[in-house]
Protein backbone atom coordinates (compact mmCIF):
# COMPACT_ATOMS: atom_id res chain seq x y z
CA UNK A 1 0.00 0.00 0.00
CA UNK A 2 1.21 3.51 -0.89
CA UNK A 3 -0.42 6.72 0.32
CA UNK A 4 -0.48 9.12 -2.62
CA UNK A 5 -2.31 12.18 -1.32
CA UNK A 6 -4.22 13.45 1.69
CA UNK A 7 -6.73 16.08 2.69
CA UNK A 8 -7.24 17.31 6.24
CA UNK A 9 -10.66 18.91 6.54
CA UNK A 10 -11.92 21.04 9.45
CA UNK A 11 -15.66 21.26 10.11
CA UNK A 12 -17.64 23.01 12.85
CA UNK A 13 -20.89 21.31 13.85
CA UNK A 14 -23.54 22.45 16.32
CA UNK A 15 -24.96 19.95 18.77
CA UNK A 16 -28.73 19.50 18.77
CA UNK A 17 -28.70 20.07 22.54
CA UNK A 18 -25.89 21.20 24.86
CA UNK A 19 -24.30 18.54 27.06
CA UNK A 20 -23.09 19.58 30.50
CA UNK A 21 -20.22 17.59 32.06
CA UNK A 22 -17.80 18.13 34.93
CA UNK A 23 -15.34 19.54 32.36
CA UNK A 24 -17.75 22.12 30.95
CA UNK A 25 -20.68 22.37 28.57
CA UNK A 26 -20.42 21.17 24.98
CA UNK A 27 -22.64 23.05 22.52
CA UNK A 28 -20.60 22.78 19.35
CA UNK A 29 -18.36 20.10 17.94
CA UNK A 30 -15.21 20.69 15.92
CA UNK A 31 -14.59 17.78 13.57
CA UNK A 32 -11.27 17.08 11.85
CA UNK A 33 -11.51 14.65 8.94
CA UNK A 34 -8.65 12.85 7.22
CA UNK A 35 -8.97 11.70 3.60
CA UNK A 36 -6.24 9.41 2.30
CA UNK A 37 -5.85 8.46 -1.35
CA UNK A 38 -3.93 5.20 -1.67
CA UNK A 39 -3.07 2.84 -4.48
CA UNK A 40 -5.80 0.56 -3.09
CA UNK A 41 -8.50 3.22 -3.06
CA UNK A 42 -9.47 6.13 -0.84
CA UNK A 43 -10.63 6.25 2.76
CA UNK A 44 -11.99 8.70 5.33
CA UNK A 45 -11.21 9.00 9.03
CA UNK A 46 -12.59 11.21 11.79
CA UNK A 47 -10.58 12.68 14.65
CA UNK A 48 -12.67 12.83 17.82
CA UNK A 49 -10.61 15.33 19.82
CA UNK A 50 -12.92 17.84 21.49
CA UNK A 51 -12.76 21.63 21.34
CA UNK A 52 -10.83 22.04 24.61
CA UNK A 53 -8.32 19.81 26.45
CA UNK A 54 -10.69 18.95 29.31
CA UNK A 55 -11.53 15.30 28.65
CA UNK A 56 -7.92 14.57 27.71
CA UNK A 57 -4.81 16.52 26.71
CA UNK A 58 -5.84 16.33 23.05
CA UNK A 59 -7.97 19.05 21.49
CA UNK A 60 -9.15 19.71 17.95
CA UNK A 61 -6.70 22.46 16.96
CA UNK A 62 -3.75 20.47 18.31
CA UNK A 63 -4.89 17.28 16.59
CA UNK A 64 -5.30 19.11 13.30
CA UNK A 65 -1.76 20.46 13.67
CA UNK A 66 -0.15 17.09 14.45
CA UNK A 67 -2.01 15.46 11.56
CA UNK A 68 -0.87 18.15 9.13
CA UNK A 69 2.72 18.55 10.30
CA UNK A 70 3.68 15.08 11.52
CA UNK A 71 1.45 12.05 11.04
CA UNK A 72 0.22 12.45 7.48
CA UNK A 73 3.63 13.58 6.07
CA UNK A 74 5.19 10.37 7.42
CA UNK A 75 2.75 8.36 5.30
CA UNK A 76 3.47 10.48 2.21
CA UNK A 77 7.23 9.93 2.08
CA UNK A 78 8.22 8.97 -1.50
CA UNK A 79 9.90 5.77 -0.33
CA UNK A 80 7.04 4.68 1.94
CA UNK A 81 5.46 1.39 0.86
CA UNK A 82 3.35 -0.46 3.42
CA UNK A 83 2.06 -3.98 3.81
CA UNK A 84 -1.40 -2.83 4.86
CA UNK A 85 -2.79 -0.64 7.62
CA UNK A 86 -0.89 -2.04 10.59
CA UNK A 87 2.44 -1.70 8.79
CA UNK A 88 1.58 1.89 7.85
CA UNK A 89 0.75 2.67 11.47
CA UNK A 90 4.14 1.34 12.56
CA UNK A 91 5.71 4.17 10.55
CA UNK A 92 4.07 6.57 13.02
CA UNK A 93 5.56 4.95 16.14
CA UNK A 94 8.05 7.78 16.56
CA UNK A 95 5.24 10.24 17.33
CA UNK A 96 4.46 10.12 21.05
CA UNK A 97 0.87 10.37 22.24
CA UNK A 98 -1.94 11.90 20.15
CA UNK A 99 -4.13 8.76 20.12
CA UNK A 100 -7.18 10.52 18.68
CA UNK A 101 -5.19 11.87 15.74
CA UNK A 102 -3.68 8.42 15.24
CA UNK A 103 -7.14 6.86 15.38
CA UNK A 104 -8.29 9.14 12.55
CA UNK A 105 -5.38 8.03 10.37
CA UNK A 106 -6.05 4.38 11.19
CA UNK A 107 -9.74 4.80 10.33
CA UNK A 108 -8.91 6.26 6.92
CA UNK A 109 -6.38 3.51 6.17
CA UNK A 110 -8.79 0.77 7.23
CA UNK A 111 -11.59 2.36 5.22
CA UNK A 112 -9.45 2.24 2.07
CA UNK A 113 -7.96 -1.21 2.66
CA UNK A 114 -11.15 -2.98 3.75
CA UNK A 115 -13.25 -1.39 1.01
CA UNK A 116 -10.79 -2.67 -1.58
CA UNK A 117 -11.10 -6.14 -0.03
CA UNK A 118 -14.91 -5.96 0.14
CA UNK A 119 -14.89 -6.35 3.95
CA UNK A 120 -16.62 -4.31 6.62
CA UNK A 121 -14.82 -2.95 9.66
CA UNK A 122 -17.23 -4.82 11.93
CA UNK A 123 -16.46 -8.20 10.38
CA UNK A 124 -12.72 -7.44 10.32
CA UNK A 125 -12.74 -6.71 14.06
CA UNK A 126 -14.74 -9.84 14.87
CA UNK A 127 -18.09 -8.23 15.70
CA UNK A 128 -20.87 -10.68 16.50
CA UNK A 129 -23.92 -8.39 16.56
CA UNK A 130 -25.84 -6.78 13.72
CA UNK A 131 -27.15 -4.07 16.04
CA UNK A 132 -26.20 -2.74 19.47
CA UNK A 133 -28.13 -1.31 22.40
CA UNK A 134 -28.37 2.46 22.14
CA UNK A 135 -27.68 4.68 25.12
CA UNK A 136 -28.74 8.23 25.92
CA UNK A 137 -26.27 10.51 27.71
CA UNK A 138 -27.91 13.12 29.96
CA UNK A 139 -25.87 16.14 30.98
CA UNK A 140 -25.69 18.06 34.23
CA UNK A 141 -28.84 19.89 35.29
CA UNK A 142 -31.28 20.29 38.15
CA UNK A 143 -33.03 17.06 39.28
CA UNK A 144 -36.40 17.91 37.71
CA UNK A 145 -34.79 18.80 34.39
CA UNK A 146 -32.69 15.63 34.38
CA UNK A 147 -35.79 13.51 35.06
CA UNK A 148 -37.58 15.30 32.22
CA UNK A 149 -34.68 14.64 29.83
CA UNK A 150 -34.57 10.97 30.81
CA UNK A 151 -38.33 10.75 30.27
CA UNK A 152 -37.89 12.15 26.77
CA UNK A 153 -35.16 9.60 26.04
CA UNK A 154 -37.24 6.69 27.30
CA UNK A 155 -40.22 7.90 25.24
CA UNK A 156 -37.95 8.01 22.18
CA UNK A 157 -37.11 4.33 22.65
CA UNK A 158 -33.93 4.30 24.74
CA UNK A 159 -33.64 1.48 27.27
CA UNK A 160 -30.26 2.60 28.63
CA UNK A 161 -29.33 5.99 30.09
CA UNK A 162 -26.11 7.46 31.46
CA UNK A 163 -26.24 10.58 33.65
CA UNK A 164 -23.30 12.91 34.13
CA UNK A 165 -22.59 13.66 37.80
CA UNK A 166 -20.51 16.04 39.92
CA UNK A 167 -19.85 16.17 43.67
CA UNK A 168 -22.49 17.68 45.90
CA UNK A 169 -25.57 17.20 43.72
CA UNK A 170 -25.18 13.62 42.58
CA UNK A 171 -27.39 11.68 44.99
CA UNK A 172 -30.40 13.97 44.66
CA UNK A 173 -30.31 13.74 40.86
CA UNK A 174 -29.72 9.99 40.58
CA UNK A 175 -32.29 9.15 43.25
CA UNK A 176 -34.87 11.23 41.40
CA UNK A 177 -34.14 9.45 38.12
CA UNK A 178 -34.20 6.00 39.69
CA UNK A 179 -37.48 6.76 41.49
CA UNK A 180 -39.11 7.88 38.24
CA UNK A 181 -37.62 5.05 36.15
CA UNK A 182 -37.05 1.98 38.33
CA UNK A 183 -36.49 -0.35 35.37
CA UNK A 184 -34.24 1.67 33.06
CA UNK A 185 -30.62 0.51 32.74
CA UNK A 186 -28.99 3.48 34.47
CA UNK A 187 -25.32 4.36 34.89
CA UNK A 188 -23.47 7.50 35.98
CA UNK A 189 -20.26 9.17 34.80
CA UNK A 190 -18.20 11.64 36.84
CA UNK A 191 -15.38 12.20 34.32
CA UNK A 192 -12.94 12.19 37.24
CA UNK A 193 -14.70 14.98 39.17
CA UNK A 194 -14.34 13.39 42.63
CA UNK A 195 -11.23 13.22 44.81
CA UNK A 196 -10.53 9.90 46.49
CA UNK A 197 -9.15 11.57 49.62
CA UNK A 198 -12.37 13.49 50.26
CA UNK A 199 -14.58 11.68 52.83
CA UNK A 200 -17.69 13.47 51.55
CA UNK A 201 -16.96 12.25 48.03
CA UNK A 202 -16.61 8.65 49.17
CA UNK A 203 -19.82 8.92 51.20
CA UNK A 204 -21.69 10.26 48.18
CA UNK A 205 -20.37 7.55 45.86
CA UNK A 206 -21.20 4.82 48.38
CA UNK A 207 -24.72 6.22 48.48
CA UNK A 208 -25.13 5.27 44.82
CA UNK A 209 -24.57 1.60 45.61
CA UNK A 210 -28.20 0.96 46.61
CA UNK A 211 -29.70 2.42 43.42
CA UNK A 212 -29.21 -0.58 41.15
CA UNK A 213 -26.87 1.11 38.71
CA UNK A 214 -25.25 -0.61 35.75
CA UNK A 215 -21.97 1.12 36.63
CA UNK A 216 -20.22 4.14 38.09
CA UNK A 217 -17.80 5.48 35.48
CA UNK A 218 -14.48 7.19 36.24
CA UNK A 219 -15.25 8.73 39.64
CA UNK A 220 -11.63 9.78 40.34
CA UNK A 221 -8.72 11.26 38.41
CA UNK A 222 -7.24 9.23 35.57
CA UNK A 223 -4.01 8.45 37.44
CA UNK A 224 -5.70 7.50 40.73
CA UNK A 225 -5.83 3.73 40.29
CA UNK A 226 -5.31 3.14 44.01
CA UNK A 227 -8.29 5.32 44.88
CA UNK A 228 -10.44 3.47 42.36
CA UNK A 229 -9.31 0.13 43.78
CA UNK A 230 -10.26 1.17 47.31
CA UNK A 231 -13.67 2.37 46.14
CA UNK A 232 -14.39 -0.75 44.10
CA UNK A 233 -13.61 -2.90 47.14
CA UNK A 234 -16.38 -1.07 49.02
CA UNK A 235 -19.06 -1.25 46.32
CA UNK A 236 -21.18 -3.93 44.70
CA UNK A 237 -21.79 -1.64 41.73
CA UNK A 238 -19.14 -2.03 39.00
CA UNK A 239 -16.65 0.82 38.76
CA UNK A 240 -15.66 1.45 35.14
CA UNK A 241 -12.47 3.19 34.08
CA UNK A 242 -12.51 5.47 31.05
CA UNK A 243 -9.89 8.21 31.06
CA UNK A 244 -7.54 5.94 33.04
CA UNK A 245 -7.32 3.34 30.26
CA UNK A 246 -4.92 4.69 27.67
CA UNK A 247 -3.55 1.34 26.52
CA UNK A 248 -2.73 -2.22 27.50
CA UNK A 249 -0.19 -1.13 30.11
CA UNK A 250 -2.73 1.00 31.92
CA UNK A 251 -5.31 -1.77 31.72
CA UNK A 252 -2.87 -4.34 33.09
CA UNK A 253 -2.05 -2.02 35.99
CA UNK A 254 -5.75 -1.56 36.73
CA UNK A 255 -6.25 -5.33 36.66
CA UNK A 256 -3.29 -5.92 38.98
CA UNK A 257 -4.62 -3.37 41.47
CA UNK A 258 -8.25 -4.51 41.10
CA UNK A 259 -9.05 -0.88 40.36
CA UNK A 260 -12.22 -1.58 38.42
CA UNK A 261 -14.78 -4.16 37.40
CA UNK A 262 -14.67 -3.07 33.77
CA UNK A 263 -13.84 -0.32 31.29
CA UNK A 264 -15.60 2.13 29.04
CA UNK A 265 -14.09 1.28 25.67
CA UNK A 266 -13.56 4.12 23.19
CA UNK A 267 -11.48 3.48 20.09
CA UNK A 268 -10.49 7.13 19.68
CA UNK A 269 -9.12 7.41 23.20
CA UNK A 270 -6.74 4.46 22.78
CA UNK A 271 -5.46 5.11 19.26
CA UNK A 272 -8.02 3.35 17.09
CA UNK A 273 -10.17 0.30 16.54
CA UNK A 274 -7.25 -2.14 16.46
CA UNK A 275 -6.05 -1.04 19.90
CA UNK A 276 -9.65 -1.12 21.14
CA UNK A 277 -9.97 -4.72 20.02
CA UNK A 278 -6.81 -5.64 21.93
CA UNK A 279 -8.17 -4.00 25.08
CA UNK A 280 -11.50 -5.78 24.59
CA UNK A 281 -9.72 -9.12 24.31
CA UNK A 282 -7.69 -8.48 27.47
CA UNK A 283 -10.88 -7.61 29.36
CA UNK A 284 -12.51 -10.84 28.21
CA UNK A 285 -9.44 -12.84 29.28
CA UNK A 286 -9.47 -11.13 32.69
CA UNK A 287 -13.20 -11.33 33.35
CA UNK A 288 -13.80 -7.58 33.17
CA UNK A 289 -16.98 -5.93 31.93
CA UNK A 290 -16.89 -3.81 28.77
CA UNK A 291 -19.13 -0.78 28.18
CA UNK A 292 -19.17 0.83 24.72
CA UNK A 293 -18.46 4.53 25.12
CA UNK A 294 -18.84 7.41 22.69
CA UNK A 295 -17.08 10.75 22.17
CA UNK A 296 -19.83 12.99 20.73
CA UNK A 297 -18.49 11.76 17.41
CA UNK A 298 -20.06 12.46 14.04
CA UNK A 299 -21.15 9.83 11.53
CA UNK A 300 -17.76 8.41 10.51
CA UNK A 301 -16.55 8.06 14.08
CA UNK A 302 -19.88 6.64 15.19
CA UNK A 303 -19.64 3.92 12.53
CA UNK A 304 -16.30 2.89 14.03
CA UNK A 305 -17.70 3.03 17.57
CA UNK A 306 -20.65 0.84 16.58
CA UNK A 307 -18.30 -1.77 15.10
CA UNK A 308 -16.35 -1.87 18.37
CA UNK A 309 -19.59 -1.99 20.38
CA UNK A 310 -20.61 -5.11 18.46
CA UNK A 311 -17.65 -7.13 19.78
CA UNK A 312 -18.73 -10.17 21.81
CA UNK A 313 -17.28 -9.06 25.15
CA UNK A 314 -19.29 -5.82 25.32
CA UNK A 315 -21.69 -6.93 28.04
CA UNK A 316 -22.87 -3.70 29.69
CA UNK A 317 -24.34 -1.98 26.64
CA UNK A 318 -23.11 1.54 26.02
CA UNK A 319 -23.93 5.18 25.48
CA UNK A 320 -23.92 5.31 21.68
CA UNK A 321 -26.94 7.24 20.43
CA UNK A 322 -28.43 7.88 16.99
CA UNK A 323 -27.30 10.78 14.83
CA UNK A 324 -30.49 12.73 15.58
CA UNK A 325 -29.54 13.07 19.23
CA UNK A 326 -26.40 15.04 18.36
CA UNK A 327 -26.38 16.48 14.84
CA UNK A 328 -29.03 17.67 12.39
CA UNK A 329 -27.87 16.73 9.86
CA UNK A 330 -24.96 14.36 10.47
CA UNK A 331 -22.01 14.27 8.07
CA UNK A 332 -23.08 10.80 6.84
CA UNK A 333 -26.42 9.15 6.32
CA UNK A 334 -27.88 9.02 9.84
CA UNK A 335 -27.42 6.24 12.36
CA UNK A 336 -31.02 5.50 13.36
CA UNK A 337 -32.62 4.27 16.58
CA UNK A 338 -34.96 1.31 15.98
CA UNK A 339 -36.43 -0.68 18.85
CA UNK A 340 -33.83 0.63 21.29
CA UNK A 341 -30.93 -0.42 19.05
CA UNK A 342 -28.71 0.99 16.29
CA UNK A 343 -27.66 -1.05 13.29
CA UNK A 344 -23.95 -1.76 12.92
CA UNK A 345 -22.75 -0.62 9.46
CA UNK A 346 -22.04 -3.67 7.30
CA UNK A 347 -20.93 -2.11 4.01
CA UNK A 348 -17.27 -2.48 2.95
CA UNK A 349 -14.79 -0.20 4.69
CA UNK A 350 -16.03 1.60 7.78
CA UNK A 351 -19.50 1.17 6.36
CA UNK A 352 -20.69 4.73 5.75
CA UNK A 353 -19.93 7.53 3.31
CA UNK A 354 -19.76 11.29 3.68
CA UNK A 355 -22.76 13.27 2.47
CA UNK A 356 -22.01 14.94 -0.84
CA UNK A 357 -22.48 18.47 0.52
CA UNK A 358 -20.30 18.17 3.62
CA UNK A 359 -17.03 19.39 2.13
CA UNK A 360 -18.69 22.58 0.92
CA UNK A 361 -19.17 23.56 4.56
CA UNK A 362 -15.52 23.04 5.50
CA UNK A 363 -13.87 25.78 7.54
CA UNK A 364 -10.57 24.90 5.88
CA UNK A 365 -8.94 22.10 3.93
CA UNK A 366 -5.23 21.28 3.79
CA UNK A 367 -4.12 19.17 0.83
CA UNK A 368 -0.85 17.21 0.88
CA UNK A 369 0.74 15.02 -1.78
CA UNK A 370 3.41 12.34 -1.86
CA UNK A 371 6.89 13.80 -2.23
Amino acid sequence: MRVLAADIVRLELELVRPLGTSGGTHDRRPVVLVHLETDRGAGWGECEALLAPHYSCEYADGAEHVLREWLVPLLLRPDAVFDGTEDALSALDGVRGHPMALAAVEMALLDAELASDGRSLASFLGATRRSVTAGAVVGLDEPAEVVETVASAVSAGFNQVKCKIVPGRCLEVVRAVRSAFPDVALSVDANGAYRSGDPAARHELRGLDVLGLVAIEQPFAADDLVGHAELQSQLATPVLLDESITGLGALDAAIALRACAGISLKAARVGGALAARRLHDRCVESGLHVFAGGMLEAGLGRACSLAVAALPGVDLGGDLGPSSRYFDPDITSPHVLVGGEIEVPAAPGIGVRLRADVLGAAVRTTSLRCG
